[in-house]
């Protein structure tokens, strides 16, 4: 039987941006999932014949952040751009990307079917996805039943979601990668505001952080049924590393 993988996306379109202007207002700045961190791994789930379920807090059809899409996030490289892109367009026409499944509507004894979860980054994470209740009711049980768990950049904020059930953080203690504080930083002086710290708030939590000189060009980190990557050019590495882990379950 081929495997399936249930793969974890926000519905945001934005996620907020605080302490911008001379008021110090918080905004929505524009996001979503980035586009290589979902179809990287996701080509490699495809062509080893993996079934993938999409999924997302309301079910609203998933926005591709507008910086992942760029040429500048693809090095120039125009044709690598084009094939994930027809990658999504393909999804939209056969696997319901425009209409995830609702996480309440997914029920405990469906999640046994699951071999394994999936969720990539995109700052879209931060907006919804670390406080959903029914998404850490869903990530308890890969937890629980030790299966694959693969999360990149951002998506390792959606771990957080699982400090809602009454036995705490599920990852405490786990090897984590996510973007770091040091890359977000970047960000905010780009951005001109502040941003929610993923690795900050993993930490908090009690997640053993991985940072360094490796992260920033792609290391992944594997502990126990979670392999992490902290930025797109972990995408590669993580998707192989997941599809691995699902072989071997």
């Amino acid at each position: 039987m081929a495997k399936k993988v249930l793969i974890i996306l926000s519905d945001a379109d934005a996620f907020p941006l605080h302490n911008t202007g001379a008021e110090g207002k918080t905004v929505d700045q524009p996001s979503g999932f980035f586009l290589m961190e979902l179809a990287k791994p996701l080509q490699k789930l495809l062509d080893a014949g993996v079934e993938v379920t999409f999924a997302s807090p309301q079910g609203k059809e998933p926005k591709p952040d507008p910086n992942s899409e760029t040429l500048l996030a693809f090095a120039g490289n125009y044709l690598e751009r084009r094939r994930e892109n027809e990658l999504i367009e393909r999804m939209k026409r056969e696997n319901g990307f425009t209409h995830p499944r609702r996480f309440r509507d997914i029920s405990d004894a469906e999640l046994r079917a699951f071999d394994g979860v999936f969720i990539p980054g995109g700052h879209a994470p931060l907006a919804d996805l670390g406080e959903d209740e029914d998404l850490g009711r869903i990530l308890r049980h890969f937890h629980v039943e030790h299966k694959p768990t693969a999360v990149i950049c951002h998506g390792p904020y959606a771990l957080l979601s699982t400090r809602l059930n009454q036995d705490g953080f599920a990852y405490k203690g786990y090897k984590l990668t996510s973007w770091s504080d040091a890359e977000e930083k970047v960000m905010e002086t780009l951005l001109r505001g502040e941003i929610e710290k993923v690795e900050s708030r993993l930490r908090e939590a009690g997640a053993d952080m991985q940072e360094g000189a490796g992260e920033k060009i792609g290391q992944i980190t594997v502990d126990r049924e979670v392999v992490s990557g902290g930025n797109p050019m972990a995408a590669d590495a993580l998707g192989n590393r997941f599809l691995q882990m699902l072989e071997a379950k």
